[in-house]
C-alpha cells in the first residue's frame, strides 16, 4: 500500500525539495516498522483454540486492522502537514540553506559552545518528540489488544452465526445455479 503522500504546503505541486522527499521517507519507514503484520503461523499460535477457519478469519481482519491503521495515520500525517506548511517552512530551510552555502561572503562562524548547545537542544527535542511517538504507538498497540481480547471472547457466537449465514447462501447460489442451468435447456 504505497500511498503519494506529499508533504503540504510545497508550492502547488511542484517537485519536492530533498528535505520533504526524506521526511516522508523516514515517516513511511518508521510507520511500517511500528505496524507489520505477523505470519498466518505466529497468529495461529496466539489463537491455538479457535479452528482453522476461524483463525483464518481472524487473520484476514487483523491485516484489515493493519492496513486501515497505515492509512489513517498517512492521513493524519498528510493532513497535519498541510495545516502546517510543513512542507513550505522545508523548501524554505532549503533554500535558505543552498544560498547561504552557496554565497562565499556570508561567513557567520558561531562559537563551538553555541553550536554544541544548539545540537544538544535539538537532540532534547528529538528524544522527546520520539517519547511522544513511541506513546502514542503502545496506545494503539494497547486499542489493537484490546480489540483482539474483544474478538477472542465474542467471536466464538458471531462465527458460528457467520458460518450459518454463508452455508445458507452457498446453497441458495447452487440452487439458483442448479434452476438456471436446467431452465437454459428447455428453452
Amino acid at each position: 500500500m504505497e500511498k503519494s503522500t506529499s508533504v503540504g504546503g510545497g508550492g502547488g505541486g511542484g517537485p519536492q525539495g530533498l528535505r520533504q522527499m526524506n521526511l516522508e521517507k523516514s515517516f513511511r519507514l518508521a510507520l511500517r516498522s511500528l505496524l507489520t503484520t505477523c505470519s498466518k503461523e505466529e497468529f495461529s499460535k496466539a489463537f491455538p483454540r479457535f479452528g482453522s477457519a476461524e483463525q483464518e478469519r481472524l487473520h484476514r481482519l487483523f491485516i484489515q486492522v493493519i492496513t486501515s491503521l497505515h492509512g489513517n495515520i498517512e492521513d493524519e500525517f498528510e493532513s497535519l502537514c498541510l495545516e502546517t506548511q510543513v512542507g513550505t517552512a522545508l523548501d524554505t530551510i532549503e533554500q535558505l540553506s543552498e544560498e547561504q552555502s552557496l554565497d562565499p561572503l556570508f561567513s557567520e562562524k558561531t562559537p563551538a559552545g553555541d553550536v554544541e548547545h544548539d545540537l544538544l537542544m535539538a537532540k532534547k527535542n528529538e528524544v522527546q518528540y520520539l517519547m511522544g511517538m513511541l506513546k502514542k504507538a503502545e496506545e494503539q498497540k494497547h486499542i489493537i489488544s484490546a480489540r483482539l481480547e474483544l474478538l477472542k471472547k465474542g467471536s466464538q457466537q458471531d462465527l458460528s452465526a457467520t458460518s450459518d449465514v454463508i452455508e445458507k447462501l452457498r446453497s441458495g447460489i447452487l440452487s439458483y445455479g442448479a434452476y438456471t442451468n436446467n431452465g437454459l435447456h428447455d428453452t
